[in-house]
């Protein structure tokens, strides 16, 4: 059965930043200190979700989707990132999942969506290979509580921008820039899904996953230092994060001067490579690159043209996650588990008009684009067995704050009023057509 679902994260709707317990989250701090993000939001209240999620549930419901991927706060469940999970908490995500059952939705958690507590940035972060550890502590925890009703668990979303925007740009939380002194967080995020993986497992959790942001990377011509470049950035963003776990082992990080990994301790890849009920492909755009214009970093991203672009200003390409998905099935072969696209969608301007409706054809159009992409793949033999719409709602979109709107229901964030925009309308009717 295909799993047709829709996606949230936790600190982009849920709101209730200090309530019945919850702990700071490095995206707390970070948003909250001047300069960071765009006219200084913050996911203070988001979408209220934590208050009106009966609500969205409905919205799902009427949607038509067999599954909500949705994140699991650390610092709401284990407000300091450690010791003894707070209850609130834990009893919040238990009235959600009890509630997606009832309505016939197949809840799907991520555990970790970039909301680290504060409280383990303050000990190091994902720096300190201890977090790997108490990260599964706290899986423990929350499958403590769930694993006999949820089917299926996300250990991870997107580790490869977690620490290239958070740790190596600092564009995102907790905002350091240490350029590729930054690896280690990538070794730590993996070591942390392997020793979940196994937390879970260990509770009787069902299938796990993890969540990888994937792209196409295209060399900006068939010159060899382009094509060098290329292979050199679809190490870094590609296969420094599916290759251990599908492989067991590290692409060759030489490029980067990283000869001697040495944070990899014995025995850490065989955690890191327990075997996957399937892999999370999050897919957005391709990337075109060209050989570096001076000293830094192997490569120089140099834009894909020629082709519609959403508000975010990213290339809409529908066939390159056509060529994403048969990519990593030609790459990994027998290795490559079942695949669930777990985010796709597009920022579009949706203003309201004068009837108070949202007709946003573009997003209409870029869906109805990459489902057939989708199919065209599955049609070349790849295991995709989900697809998830990002998102459910309009909410913080990181450092761009409410200024992105990628949901399928509109939301006034003076209100908290929910409207599904024309897109939802649509992909309803596309879902309930045999």
């Amino acid at each position: 059965m295909f799993l047709w679902g829709t996606a949230t994260a936790a600190y982009q709707i849920e709101g209730a930043a200090d309530e019945d317990g919850r702990g700071p989250s490095i995206w707390d701090t970070f948003s909250h200190e001047p300069g960071r993000t765009r006219d200084g939001h913050t996911g203070d209240v988001a979408c209220d979700h934590y208050h009106r999620w009966p609500e969205d549930v409905a919205l799902m419901s009427e949607l038509g989707v067999g599954a909500y991927r949705f994140s699991i706060a650390w610092p709401r469940v284990q407000p300091s990132g450690a010791g003894p999970a707070n209850p609130k908490g834990l009893d919040f995500y238990e009235r959600l999942v009890d509630a997606l059952l009832a309505a016939g939705i197949t809840p799907v958690p991520t555990l970790f969506h970039w909301d680290l507590p504060q409280a383990a940035q303050d000990r190091g972060g994902w720096l300190n290979r201890d977090t790997a550890h108490r990260f599964a502590d706290y899986a423990a925890l929350v499958a403590g509580r769930l694993a006999d009703r949820v089917p299926m668990w996300i250990t991870l979303n997107e580790p490869f921008v977690h620490m290239a925007y958070g740790h190596a740009l600092g564009l995102h939380a907790p905002g350091q820039a240490l350029l590729l002194d930054a690896l280690p967080v990538a070794h730590h995020q993996l070591l942390a899904h392997g020793l979940a993986t196994a937390a879970l497992r260990a509770a009787g959790a069902g299938q796990v996953l993890l969540t990888n942001n994937c792209t196409p990377v295209w060399a900006a011509s068939d010159a060899a230092e382009d094509v060098a470049a290329a292979e050199a950035y679809d190490i870094l963003h590609n296969r420094l994060f599916n290759d251990p776990v599908l492989t067991g082992a590290y692409p060759d990080l030489s490029a980067y001067g990283a000869k001697e990994l040495g944070f990899v301790r014995d025995g850490d890849l065989a955690v890191i490579a327990a075997p996957l009920d399937g892999l999370g492909v999050n897919y957005y755009n391709p990337t075109r690159i060209a050989a570096p214009a001076g000293p830094g970093l192997p490569f120089t991203d140099a834009g894909v043209t020629g082709h519609p672009t959403t508000a975010f200003g990213w290339p809409v390409v529908p066939d390159g996650l056509r060529e994403l998905l048969t990519g990593l099935h030609a790459r990994y072969g027998d290795a490559l588990p079942p695949v669930y696209v777990t985010e796709n969608g597009c920022s579009q301007p949706d203003v309201p008009g004068p009837d108070g409706t949202v007709d946003d054809q573009d997003r209409i159009a870029y869906l109805d684009q990459h489902i057939a992409a989708v199919h065209a793949a599955r049609r070349e033999g790849v295991d995709v067995r989900g697809y998830f719409v990002w998102s459910l709602l309009d909410n913080f979109e990181w450092a761009e704050g409410y200024h992105q709107r990628f949901g399928l229901v509109h939301v006034d964030f003076a209100t908290g009023r929910r409207t599904p925009k024309a897109s939802y309308h649509w992909l309803r009717a596309h879902l309930a057509t045999p």
